[in-house]
């Protein structure tokens, strides 16, 4: 892959991520009975930082959860020796019933993990309502869902890749796109 573009550095990234951290407190005038729940891997580390900003502005700590997705996906991949999925932890401690669940995920492009985030959610509890914050969108949807906090919309090609870096991951904050 050849790197096309950089679109979103470390001080654009950090930006964006207090944008819509501001933009939850106003949809949701306030914090009451909210609860984060980023998707693994890279939603974790996004809503992490939505709850410090949040923290830092309204002065109280949303309950943060992390969402395990894999057995919920229609494209589910398997470990190549026992074709066995390859699980990781679902941590929600909070419970969910009646609240409003923010989702948070690193780029949006066909819907599908969405989907499997929802499916998942439900299976935990019933939420008054769940929305989804990204910090990058780019289009192409197969499946009619769409986010309720942006970061950046980035629209792209089907031939394109985004690829998030974060720094609690991969020691860097940046959003790229590649031609494959």
């Amino acid at each position: 892959m050849e790197k096309k573009a950089t679109v979103l550095d470390e001080a654009a990234i950090r930006r964006a991520m207090t944008r819509v951290a501001h933009e939850i407190l106003e949809k949701n005038k306030g914090v009451e009975g909210l609860v984060l729940v980023g998707v693994k891997t890279r939603g974790i580390p996004l809503a992490t930082r939505l709850r410090d900003k949040i923290a830092e502005i309204e002065g109280v700590e949303v309950p943060l959860g992390e969402l395990d997705i894999t057995l919920y996906r229609d494209d589910l991949t398997h470990v190549m020796s026992n074709h066995e999925p390859n699980l990781k932890e679902t941590n929600i401690e909070e419970n969910i019933e009646g609240k409003t669940i923010v989702l948070v995920d690193d780029v949006l492009f066909t819907g599908r993990t969405v989907r499997a985030a929802m499916d998942a959610i439900i299976d935990q509890g019933r939420p008054s309502q769940i929305q989804l914050a990204v910090l990058v969108d780019r289009g192409h949807r197969e499946l009619p869902i769409r986010a309720d906090f942006i970061g950046k919309n980035i629209p792209t090609s089907r031939d394109e890749v985004v690829v998030v870096k974060l720094d609690e991951i991969d020691q860097q904050d940046q959003v790229s796109i590649f031609e494959q």
